[in-house]
């Protein structure tokens, strides 16, 4: 055998891939193993210009390096991507060299794919990971565990769907879908994909053939259940209306292996969100607590002395409510507390706020008020709605339950927090004598 069948031979038997770019840019040779690599023959390939089998986002980079080597400088370790035939990234690392006798550049490629998808994987668990502990409440986790996704693999309609085991029930609080709007929290429905992957617990890939069988309008569907200690809370769900855009079962098996770590962060997320909510909230009517209700009054005292607005603090107490309590219990009490809490929401704004601050006494905080006379209506139609008989039990009582409302006014009454609680509770104590 001579030496130059026995170079082909050995070349051909090299698992990295040996090529020769000539000074325009066009393969002029290539080993057997370019097609292991790239799924191109070689005679596909020769005449073919280098560049246009880079990822289009590797190109300019590319491009930069091959004139350096063509300088040349001697390249080692250089990474870029390509794309397979078949339509996916290949993770190549190249050593390059500029052979100025014979005007071409020499370069041995490795796929380094494996590679580079367990680091890409291992960052985006960790980045998951930190974004749990970062992420400045559930909304903003959703949108970083969106970005880290889909740089692991395309991820253009992208749903978080959260599950109630309890309540048999889907809320979808993070949804980007390109067609479909965002549907309303509902009971989950047997027979859908989005079931099969909450009920079995495991990933589920329904490709382009499976989807037409079913009447989908989607091309590929891919949903991931989301797995914490306590169960199925979810699931992760990408779908593709393009042939662009497919999902494989190494990509199924990828997306489940990070949701292990979307599934502890978002529980972890949940967990802080709950014990937020009750460090700020009354456990019984749900109001904001005393705390909460403090630190949004000193925000809007702030934005009204800055926009020379106007407020007014209402101070509430409900009149024989002892005797509700020692007539028919703690329970009927509670109940009482709970429907005047709902009924003082219903009245004003969601620019306004209806607190607790325990007992039977309530304060509400209106914000940009026009003038006195407006505080007057809002009062008025809180006795009304109060003088309503309450229905407690599944019985329909007639309660003898009115209320005292003290007010005080910002800026008239008071300059700021601790001035107006005095003026109202003040103002509130004179009614309740009047109604004694």
């Amino acid at each position: 055998m001579n030496s130059e069948l026995l170079l082909d031979k050995l070349l051909d038997l090299l698992p990295d891939a040996v090529c020769a770019v000539d000074v325009e840019g066009r393969f002029v040779f290539i080993s057997s193993a370019c097609e292991r690599l790239l799924g191109y023959t070689q005679q596909e390939l020769i005449g073919t210009a280098m560049i246009d089998l880079v990822h289009p986002d590797d190109r300019e980079r590319t491009l930069a390096t091959a004139s350096e080597v063509m300088d040349g400088q001697l390249k080692m370790h250089f990474e870029n991507r390509y794309i397979h035939r078949d339509g996916h990234a290949v993770d190549i690392m190249w050593t390059a060299r500029w052979l100025d006798d014979e005007r071409i550049r020499l370069a041995v490629a490795r796929d380094i794919t494996e590679i580079k998808r367990a680091e890409r994987v291992q960052q985006a668990i960790y980045r998951i990971s930190e974004a749990a502990y970062q992420a400045d409440g559930l909304v903003e986790l959703y949108q970083l565990i969106h970005q880290v996704i889909d740089e692991l693999l395309p991820a253009d309609n992208f749903q978080v769907a959260l599950f109630d085991a309890a309540k048999d029930w889907l809320t979808f609080p993070y949804y980007i879908d390109e067609r479909v709007p965002l549907p309303a929290s509902q009971p989950l429905v047997s027979g859908t994909p989005l079931a099969e992957v909450i009920h079995s617990g495991q990933a589920l890939l329904i490709t382009a053939e499976q989807a037409e069988a079913q009447g989908q309008e989607w091309v590929d569907w891919l949903g991931v259940p989301l797995i914490s200690q306590a169960g199925v809370i979810g699931a992760v769900v990408m779908q593709s209306y393009t042939d662009v855009i497919r999902y494989t079962e190494e990509e199924k098996g990828l997306l489940q292996f990070v949701s292990t770590q979307v599934a502890a962060a978002i529980s972890r997320k949940q967990t802080e969100a709950r014990l937020q909510h009750m460090a700020r909230h009354d456990p019984l009517t749900e109001l904001p607590n005393r705390m909460l209700f403090n630190q949004h009054f000193d925000m809007c005292l702030k934005r009204a002395h800055r926009s020379r607005e106007h407020l007014a603090l209402l101070y509430l107490d409900l009149n024989g409510f002892k005797d509700i309590n020692d007539t028919l219990g703690h329970e009927a009490g509670d109940q009482l507390l709970c429907e005047v809490a709902r009924r003082l929401e219903s009245i004003v704004r969601e620019s306004d706020m209806v607190g607790r601050m325990g007992g039977d006494e309530f304060t509400v905080l209106l914000t940009d008020i026009a003038e006195k006379p407006s505080v007057v209506v809002v009062a008025d139609k809180i006795r009304a709605a109060l003088a309503v008989p309450f229905r407690l039990g599944g019985q329909r009582l007639e309660l003898d339950i009115t209320v005292s409302i003290g007010t005080a006014l910002y800026p008239e009454q008071g300059s700021d927090r601790q001035q107006l609680f005095r003026h109202a509770d003040t103002d509130m104590y004179a009614v309740k004598r009047c109604v004694s």
